[in-house]
């Protein structure tokens, strides 16, 4: 296996919205970020992936993009951003973008001229069909709720919208279409970005003659994503892109590949494939899902045993032949130590450093999502209304109000432990107002825990958060066996331990974590290794066979 610098490399990932406000309009912006890069330097981190920075009139937080070239006014100018990239470049920090061009929003260029008539050249840059019996041309469901086509009276025909209805679906079979985003993306990369996070890019071919989902009466079935993922030409359109843009810059790709199996993930980013280098794989995220067809919706706690197959089959069938992301959060998942761990005032400490270790320590590159490496928890508004994520409030809007599904306080129980919101609450840097994030109104309320859980406060506490993910990112460094080891489990029934180990050439590493608040009794062969050295631990000293309450431990030795 070839080595690459984005195998070694760790992500620290930036909500732009809710990261830092310097002109107090509320709404983080590009100097907000500039502030900050010695924040993230100092964490280990070597790259910063941007959530969209674009032109949008943001009906999905930026995710709806109106101009590809261009910088969203509340975020600053382009200008701005030329500085944050070169301070960044300055620091030795690289600085990865979020390319959405499954869709495009419906006030880009694109899609204003492609609604005007049926004539014109746009008119095929995506997807308009007539009605068939009067209604939409298909039942596919969108993902934001209801279905996912969008009529327009002008032309008396349907467009459409696997997302949001002011997010229309860009029709990749289309030549100048693929053409115009390998523009972008030229544009970006010649700018001197260091690579893109494809957004939703295993959606861009569509199935021919868009056939009804079969799924789609299923009560288990929420949207049409498993019906139109992983499309008949996506590893065409993507090798093409390689080809054309990718192969002539030394960048990072990471693919977000929802419904991907680990034999899809091959096929995006085998060694030999020339698509992708990554991609962001979502079975660990559904296991908390809903039982009763209400999709995300749900308290379910996780099985150990079930994280332990998902994690580790990843591990394992990629090994050798593709490379793994590594994630717990990003800004579409509630916090992990509030979903995985346990974020109680006793626990939150010791259980989100397990989680890291956990984590960080298997094969892939690590993201680090803002607020992770401090502790963030998950927000407990009580009214819908201080919420705004547009796929909570429909969630809301069409389970409570409309099919009356569950009660709104079941609801609420529901969003507090899955909505998107709870990533994207400001960053918590100090206990003053609005936790250090503005002197203005903040666009969505700051979680109340900020004066217990803030930057301040971490970088004063040798035993905090911060600085275990700081010591993690470290031995990265340092030890080859942590990047490029072999992984196997250990246990995979046990229901309260997760151990793991790694083995490079004479490099060994044996990981071991509690994932319960009490303590249990467990006997390893490397408590009796003489040759054996704890690397790293959330507690100050070893207690070998009782494991505490979320201890988590890393053990090395060489044959």
């Amino acid at each position: 296996m070839q080595k690459h610098w984005w195998q070694e490399a760790v992500v620290y990932q930036v909500y732009p919205r809710s990261f830092q406000d310097t002109d107090n309009d509320g709404i983080g912006d590009l100097k907000g970020i500039l502030q900050h890069l010695d924040y993230i330097k100092n964490l280990g981190a070597n790259v910063i992936w941007l959530n969209p920075i674009y032109k949008s009139p943001n009906d999905d937080n930026g995710y709806d993009i109106a101009d590809y070239r261009d910088i969203m006014q509340e975020f600053g100018t382009m200008s701005d951003f030329d500085k944050l990239l070169k301070a960044a470049h300055e620091k030795g920090l690289k600085i990865m973008m979020d390319l959405v061009v499954n869709h495009t929003s419906d006030e880009n260029h694109w899609f204003a001229e492609s609604r005007k008539n049926k004539e014109n050249k746009y008119r095929d840059y995506y997807f308009w069909r007539d009605p068939k019996n009067s209604r939409e041309p298909n039942n596919w469901k969108s993902n934001f709720g209801g279905p996912a086509w969008q009529y327009d009276p002008k032309t008396e025909q349907y467009y459409l919208h696997i997302f949001s209805k002011k997010q229309p679906d860009l029709n990749w079979d289309n030549a100048d279409v693929r053409q115009d985003v390998y523009g972008v993306m030229k544009f970006w990369l010649d700018k001197g970005v260091d690579g893109f996070r494809m957004d939703v890019i295993n959606l861009i071919s569509k199935q021919p003659g868009l056939p009804d989902d079969p799924n789609a009466d299923k009560s288990t079935v929420e949207d049409a994503m498993g019906w139109v993922a992983n499309g008949p030409k996506v590893h065409d359109y993507l090798r093409e892109m390689n080809q054309q843009v990718l192969s002539k810059y030394d960048v990072i790709t990471v693919g977000e590949t929802p419904e991907a199996k680990t034999e899809d993930a091959i096929k995006y980013t085998g060694f030999d494939r020339h698509e992708l280098e990554m991609v962001f794989q979502f079975e660990h995220m559904g296991l908390d899902w809903s039982k009763n067809g209400l999709g995300k919706w749900s308290t379910n706690k996780v099985s150990l045993p079930e994280l332990k197959e998902v994690m580790s089959r990843w591990q394992t069938k990629l090994n050798g032949k593709a490379w793994n992301s590594l994630y717990w959060n990003n800004h579409d998942q509630p916090r992990v130590v509030s979903r995985f761990g346990n974020d109680s005032e006793q626990y939150r400490v010791l259980s989100a450093k397990m989680l890291g270790l956990l984590l960080h320590f298997m094969q892939g590159t690590p993201y680090i999502y803002q607020g992770e490496e401090i502790g963030m928890t998950n927000v407990h508004f009580d009214n819908i209304d201080d919420y705004k994520d547009l796929e909570t409030l429909n969630a809301y809007h069409e389970i409570v109000q409309d099919k009356k599904q569950v009660t709104s306080d079941q609801m609420m129980a529901y969003i507090h432990h899955s909505s998107r919101d709870n990533a994207r609450t400001p960053m918590q840097w100090d206990a003053t107002k609005n936790a250090g994030f503005t002197d203005g109104t903040p666009w969505i309320k700051v979680n109340p825990a900020y004066k217990q859980i803030n930057v301040s406060k971490a970088l004063n506490d040798p035993n905090s958060v911060y600085y275990f993910y700081k010591k993690m990112n470290e031995l990265r460094s340092q030890y080859d066996v942590i990047v490029y080891g072999n992984y196997s489990l250990l246990d995979p029934k046990d229901n309260e331990a997760f151990a793991y180990e790694r083995q490079l050439d004479q490099q060994h590493l044996f990981i071991v974590t509690n994932f319960t608040s009490h303590v249990i009794k467990r006997n390893y062969k490397v408590y009796n290794d003489q040759k054996s050295r704890l690397l790293l631990s959330n507690y100050d000293d070893d207690l070998k066979r009782d494991l505490r309450p979320y201890e988590a431990k890393v053990y090395y030795y060489e044959e």
